[in-house]
């Protein structure tokens, strides 16, 4: 097949998903320690490697106000908690449980960070995890720890840092370079997150692209019929 004849339609992410002003009143911002934070949300399980993000973790141990937060559920969430005690990690890293999606754009809101891991499996490569857009239409700076499109679509948004897959001390690595920029270079990361979701990811655009494709399909339909 020709290569013209393929339309990339990515996914792209709830409506819900869209920056909004820390509430540091809120719930959400009671049930977060202080400090800097880094924050996963979604399925805690095989895919997502927690092995490479509890051993970025104790890399970082001696900065104590880092902090992983770990929003979510998932087969492999006991085996996570049972490894933060074995590790002595429970100062660092934080288990908050699973919250309704309306309230994620305000817990990222209250991140300095937002991570997404996946296994270093040649499979995983060749997808975007969906938090990618949500993290991205958030406007906030994000780290990922994995290879392939979802690597490249941070880097090429200028959304944060992207490290390879499987590799704790570059994790812990991109971790501390965003700890130790500025609140306005961090925001600024997250500021061109959001454009490129707005150029890229965003549902009346991609729909219509789609509507656009299938009029032209539909128009060289009727050219050979006649």
């Amino acid at each position: 097949m020709s290569r013209e004849r393929i339309v990339y339609l990515p996914n792209s992410a709830d409506s819900l998903y869209h920056p909004v002003d820390p509430d540091r009143d809120s719930p959400a911002a009671a049930s977060l320690p202080d400090g800097f934070r880094v924050m996963f949300a979604g399925n805690i399980g095989a895919a997502q490697d927690f092995q490479t993000i509890l051993a970025a973790a104790e890399r970082l141990t001696p900065y104590p106000d880092i902090h992983w937060v770990i929003l979510g559920d998932g087969r492999d969430k006991d085996w996570v908690e049972d490894q933060v005690r074995r590790r002595r990690l429970t100062r660092n890293v934080h288990l908050i449980g699973r919250h309704p999606v309306q309230a994620m754009p305000g817990y990222f809101a209250l991140a300095q960070a937002l991570l997404v891991t996946l296994r270093d499996d040649p499979i995983f490569s060749l997808t975007i995890p969906s938090k990618i857009q949500a993290y991205l239409a958030c406007g906030r700076p994000i780290i990922a720890g994995l290879d392939g499109e979802g690597a490249r679509v941070v880097r090429e948004a200028g959304a944060g840092l992207a490290v390879p897959a499987g590799n704790p001390e570059a994790l812990a690595g991109a971790v501390l370079e965003l700890y130790n920029l500025s609140d306005k270079e961090r925001r600024a990361m997250g500021l061109a997150g959001r454009r490129y979701f707005e150029a890229h990811f965003e549902r009346n655009l991609l729909l219509d692209r789609l509507v656009d494709y299938m009029n032209r399909v539909s128009m060289e339909a009727g050219r050979c019929a006649s």
